[in-house]
């Protein structure tokens, strides 16, 4: 069974050239949790990717797959 990819973080990453482990620092978490939600092994709790937005400066929506 193939995994529904809930959030575009990792496509967020590449579009802005950050990095993960940038990513990680800025938050202060590990970067082996960033690694996972850009996989979307797990998801971020909603207040933590309220977060990511203002740090990598998009909307909330803007990571958010819309399918």
């Amino acid at each position: 069974m193939s995994k529904k990819a809930i959030n575009r973080l990792k496509v967020v990453l590449v579009e802005k050239n950050i990095s993960g482990k940038w990513l990680a620092e800025k938050l202060d978490k590990n970067e082996a949790t960033v690694s996972r939600w850009c996989t979307n092994d797990v998801q971020p709790p909603l207040t933590t990717l309220v977060k990511i937005a203002e740090v990598l400066k998009v909307s909330l929506t803007e990571l958010l797959n819309d399918k």
